[in-house]
């Protein structure tokens, strides 16, 4: 087997358009990606509230997209994909992270997979006995689970951000995956989060005709991700084909040791599905990268409430009292506490003005006014000045809030299959 490569790159938005069609064919992404059947682009969607660090950024977005059709891919064949969670709104965050602008910009397909006519297929029947290796998933759902019928023969991207979580310690490529795969009842795999990450990589590695993943860090997230977090502007950005590989530098830069900090890429790496060893690691580009050391203190320093509250439920002294109801058609409560806490509480107290200090920066001026800048081939050279206005007031995010929380109640797997029984017997 040839040797795990990562490349990684320096950026800034004067380049960034540039360094990302060099960050890609440093990582050899054509010799990954075929030409001749659809690429998924699956963008990451942490929070439906742009937070800088938590989402995929719309210069990554952008980046990638005009590298591939500048390296002769037909746009015809590249599509947006998302999922849907039972706490995010896809809809709403694709909108305020800019995504679809960008999408719509290229006339680009943008799919959402839990729609109707999108089919979902059981995973056996499209991964064979792969199935009998998975390390949890079958005592997940010990009556099957499906995932999407069109991923079956289609490339996918991956465009994970580089930041910290508090159920994985850090999260990039392979947790990417999660927000795909699995449908509405993924929360259920969240005790055995590390082991699910690993299966969902063995369906990908059977399924996909080429797996491929762009990591952004010009914004990096440390402390309680994926949403509640310290943003840090750090211009880097990574590739690979090995999705192991380049979780693994990206857990390096962040201070964290892949194989013993991070059980997910260990067991992938002793399962021979990747490379998580640095050592072992061939990293192109701007190699003095590969010895940087963020020292961040990671997920679980400092914790919210609702993020202790949760490894309560899962690993704690709850587990017993309250995961069951998870499993249940109680469990949209959980879904209202995540909002309400989320929401109504900590980015509008919390999280705005930690925006509102992050968007001073040349990647905020540049998220802000993405719009009306315009780009040359190598990058934003103006990325205007900063605006007041792009923080909403705190009343406006309630008031979004509000509807966030009724279409969280209304879209609930549990209450939704209740309909459909009814729709059935009727």
């Amino acid at each position: 087997m040839s040797q795990s490569k990562v490349a990684m790159v320096r950026t800034s938005p004067e380049t960034v358009l540039e360094d990302y069609h060099r960050l890609m064919n440093l990582a050899g992404y054509q010799d990954t990606l075929g030409k001749d059947v659809d690429t998924a682009l699956k963008v990451n969607i942490s929070w439906h509230f742009f937070y800088p660090g938590s989402s995929t950024t719309p210069w990554q977005l952008d980046g990638v997209i005009r590298a591939m059709k500048r390296d002769g891919y037909d746009p015809d064949l590249i599509h947006a994909c998302h999922n849907r969670t039972v706490v995010i709104d896809a809809y709403l965050g694709e909108r305020e992270n800019k995504q679809v602008n960008v999408v719509e910009a290229h006339k680009l397909r943008n799919i959402h997979l839990y729609e109707d006519g999108i089919e979902w297929v059981n995973v056996r029947d499209a991964v064979g006995e792969i199935a009998d290796k998975f390390l949890c998933l079958n005592e997940v759902y010990p009556q099957g689970f499906n995932i999407p019928k069109r991923f079956i023969g289609e490339n996918i991207i991956h465009l994970p951000t580089v930041k910290t979580h508090v159920f994985t310690t850090m999260t990039g490529s392979m947790k990417n995956a999660f927000g795909g795969l699995l449908n509405e009842h993924r929360h259920w795999t969240h005790p055995v989060i590390h082991e699910t990450l690993v299966d969902l990589l063995m369906i990908q590695q059977k399924i996909h005709s080429g797996v491929f993943a762009v990591m952004d860090g010009t914004f990096a997230g440390d402390g309680p991700g994926p949403r509640c977090m310290i943003p840090h502007v750090k211009n880097v950005l990574l590739a690979s084909s090995d999705q192991v590989a380049i979780d693994a530098m990206a857990a390096k830069l962040m201070g964290f040791d892949p194989l013993s900090d991070v059980k997910f890429i260990r067991l992938a790496h002793e399962l021979g599905l990747g490379c998580g060893d640095v050592k072992e690691i061939e990293v192109v580009g701007d190699l003095e990268l590969a010895t940087e050391n963020w020292h961040f203190v990671g997920p679980f320093k400092d914790m919210t409430f609702a993020s202790r509250m949760q490894h309560l439920i899962y690993w704690g002294w709850m587990k017993g009292i309250v995961e069951w109801s998870l499993k249940t058609w109680l469990a949209p409560w959980a879904y209202i506490a995540s909002v309400f806490y989320h929401d109504w509480f900590w980015y509008p107290m919390k999280g705005r003005k930690r925006v509102q200090e992050t968007l001073n920066s040349t990647w905020g001026k540049l998220f802000h006014n993405w719009d009306d800048v315009k780009p040359d081939e190598k990058g934003y050279p103006n990325v205007g000045e900063q605006k007041p206005g792009i923080v909403r007031s705190v009343g406006k995010l309630l008031w979004m809030s509000v509807k966030i929380m009724w279409t969280c109640i209304l879209e609930a797997p549990e209450i939704a299959m209740r309909k459909r029984r009814k729709a059935a017997s009727s």
